[in-house]
């Protein structure tokens, strides 16, 4: 982009990630972004009410945190003028969190910007029916015994079934499937099989397992207290599994399309809880608060196309990134695709390189991924989905693992639900 200022990645850090229902199940939604705000403050010269905003993906929305960016920001003790707003773009929060953090440095508007994500899928609730919400609202209308009564009386045992909120947002309003039916949509198309998908999943708990071993996320994660009690440190990821095989994966029965399918839970990402966060500097923040940038920005692209194809919509992104900047595929270093389904990634594989499949999404065929360079350290299938905050969890992992190997560029892209893509280039600066 041309005649704007640069936007430097000054730190950026995650919690654990771990599977719904687990260690990260009582953590309130905001604290999944504090603790990474304060880390990142201990460790730098700005004062707390140098601050100018936090901005912070997040799907689920809980009820008592409907702006959860404010409450991060002032639970972690930055300056009551510091700005915050929540942001949704589905499965890109994280991701949409960034790219609006970077056009405010960008063009001077601000100098300093806390962007990530949060998300708990754990908490998201169970949702009365219209039947149920009737029947309270009469009662609460009622001004006598006798209409009280009269409205209980209305009372049937079905009005109890629950909404499953997650479920319902894992459903498009637009088509009517679900993001599981979707990824076999595409397995069919493409001719993806079972046994290409499992071997995909289990290469991604294993390249996980091993990135844990070699202590490859120490850097990036930020360990958190948990538990009832509020007495335990969680430091890793609970998803990635060290005895995942091939023929245990092939044991599990399809899951959306229960007489046909290929697509389980197993070579499926994992409903999860999380948060991610990045710290965005302009060249005179970065001079004045003596930072040094870990990575720069180079550009960001959001592109849409039909819902039920949502798992390829970044070939289009990541196609339409590299025209805006000039660049191709080749000169990436890392790429981090999310791992929402194998059969999304494979079928995102061939398209890139095939130019009849290109055409039919009217872009290009603009290379082949390199494997060396993919998802290095796993994905999604091992370490997690974490809606809200998966669109800045990959370029916190990327920015780190470009440290670690002095590489210089990296691309970061996921689906969206609702069928769209977004995708990022960062550059290293620790060379």
């Amino acid at each position: 982009m041309k005649n704007i200022r640069e936007v430097f990645i000054v730190d950026a850090n995650r919690t654990p990630q771990a599977k719904s229902g687990m260690d990260l199940k009582d953590v309130p939604v905001p604290y999944l972004g504090v603790g990474l705000i304060r880390s990142m403050m201990f460790k730098t010269n700005i004062p707390y009410d140098a601050v100018d905003e936090v901005i912070i993906g997040n799907v689920g929305c809980p009820a008592k945190y409907p702006n959860i960016s404010r409450v991060i920001a002032l639970e972690a003790g930055l300056d009551k003028k510091t700005s915050g707003y929540t942001v949704n773009r589905n499965c890109a929060s994280g991701l949409e969190a960034i790219s609006q953090g970077f056009l405010k440095i960008a063009s001077e508007r601000s100098d300093i910007i806390f962007c990530g994500g949060v998300e708990s899928m754990s908490q998201m609730p169970l949702i009365f029916g219209r039947e149920m919400t009737d029947l309270f609202i009469m009662l609460m209308k009622a001004k006598s015994l006798k209409d009280k009564l009269a409205a209980l009386a209305t009372f049937r045992p079905k009005f109890l079934k629950p909404i499953v909120a997650i479920e319902q947002g894992l459903t498009d309003p637009f088509c009517n499937i679900n993001m599981g039916q979707t990824a076999e949509l595409l397995s069919q198309e493409f001719s993806i099989s079972r046994e290409e998908q499992d071997q995909y999943a289990n290469n991604s708990h294993a390249k996980a397992v091993a990135a844990h071993k070699d202590g490859r996320f120490e850097d990036e994660i930020v360990p958190i207290i948990v538990g009832n009690k509020i007495d335990r440190i969680l430091n890793r990821d609970i998803g990635p599994r060290s005895d995942s095989s091939v023929e245990r994966l092939g044991q599990m029965k399809p899951y959306f399309d229960k007489k046909s399918g290929t697509v389980t839970v197993g070579n499926s990402c994992p409903i999860t809880d999380g948060g991610s966060m990045l710290l965005l500097c302009s060249q005179e923040a970065c001079e004045r608060y003596n930072l040094k940038p870990i990575a720069k920005i180079i550009d960001y692209h959001f592109h849409g196309l039909g819902p039920e194809y949502m798992g390829v919509a970044p070939a289009l992104a990541i196609y339409h990134l590299l025209k805006r900047t000039g660049q191709k595929l080749s000169d990436m270093d890392l790429i981090e695709i999310n791992e929402a389904f194998a059969a999304q990634i494979l079928a995102l594989k061939k398209i890139i390189k095939d130019e009849s499949l290109a055409k039919r999404f009217d872009i290009e065929a603009f290379g082949e991924i390199d494997e060396t360079k993919f998802n290095v350290n796993g994905g999604g299938i091992a370490l997690g989905h974490p809606v809200g905050s998966s669109g800045s969890r990959i370029v916190v992992t990327l920015a780190h693992e470009l440290k670690r190997r002095s590489a210089r560029y990296g691309l970061a892209s996921l689906c969206i639900g609702g069928g769209q893509g977004g995708a990022i280039i960062i550059e290293n600066l620790v060379r």
